[in-house]
């Protein structure tokens, strides 16, 4: 298989090395350089089809880390059949008596699939276990089985890739802050938010436990610096198109065909109109 991973643009390069002076990233560089790593996106989405891959992207991080605004930087652009999200509301008291990780199970990818999780059964190492939501043993026993369940995913053929989108302590309150702000973004805070945000050791110390279980060989983690959101969407997109090996599809070339002449003319029905307020 011809391997064209990717040789990342002038301007992606531009917009992580620049992060380095601390200057954010303007829109402009931001939108030439996300333009093009889109149709390397809508490439790869092609060549998964053709190949058959199997693709399996988890997206973690504390509230307010821009999970969310990354997975929409990497889908908007694809079509939902391929890059397929998962983003699981609380579980069931049915899904509660279940084996934990049987409810993300249904969800792995098939042949010819990009799953991306937003949050995934990282859950119990992360608000599950610093909420108390499930006991220390069952976390603990977590990441002693999510290695397990990890190396056997990789060895079906799953291409699995872990992100922990890193946001600092003062751009996480300014963004939790704007949510209450914001009459767009207020849907975004969640009572969960409210009661996690003053525990940031809590989950410091529990992020730093999952790294030590759970950064292995075949599926290790990658983290994310996130407090410029627009870098961190370029370097995730731009990663995962060096880790997904892939080429580009012959495609036929494509002439619209001659349209009919019109010889049907359209009955006089009174149609209601959207009004035209703008």
């Amino acid at each position: 298989m011809k391997d064209t991973v990717r040789k990342n643009s002038a301007k992606a390069a531009k917009a992580r090395d620049g992060a380095k002076d601390g200057a954010k990233l303007g829109r402009k560089d931001f939108e030439a350089a996300i333009e093009k790593l889109h149709v390397e996106l809508v490439q790869l989405q092609q060549w998964v089809q053709q190949e058959g891959l199997k693709v399996c992207i988890v997206f973690e991080g504390r509230d307010g880390a821009g999970k969310g605004g990354t997975i929409k930087a990497l889908t908007e652009r694809v079509s939902p059949r391929v890059f397929r999200v998962v983003a699981l509301p609380a579980p069931t008291e049915r899904e509660k008596s279940q084996m934990y990780m049987q409810r993300y199970m249904r969800h792995f990818p098939a042949a010819g699939e990009i799953v991306i999780f937003d949050r995934s059964w990282y859950n119990r190492a992360g608000v599950e276990r610093v909420m108390g939501f499930c006991s220390e043993q069952a976390s603990r026993d977590f990441l002693k089985m999510a290695p397990l369940v990890e190396k056997a995913m990789v060895s079906s053929g799953v291409i699995l890739l872990k992100y922990w989108l890193e946001v600092g302590m003062e751009e996480q309150t300014r963004r939790l802050q704007e949510r209450i702000d914001d009459g767009r973004k207020v849907w975004k805070l969640t009572p969960m938010d409210l009661r996690s945000y003053g525990r940031w050791d809590d989950y410091t110390r529990a992020r730093d436990e999952m790294f030590a279980e759970t950064d292995t060989p075949w599926a290790p983690w990658f983290v994310v610096p996130s407090d410029d959101k627009r870098r961190a969407r370029l370097n995730v997109l731009s990663h995962i198109l060096s880790k997904v090996p892939h080429g580009k599809v012959k495609q036929p070339r494509v002439k619209l065909p001659e349209r009919k002449k019109p010889s049907y003319k359209s009955k006089d029905y009174p149609v209601k109109y959207v009004d035209a307020r703008f």
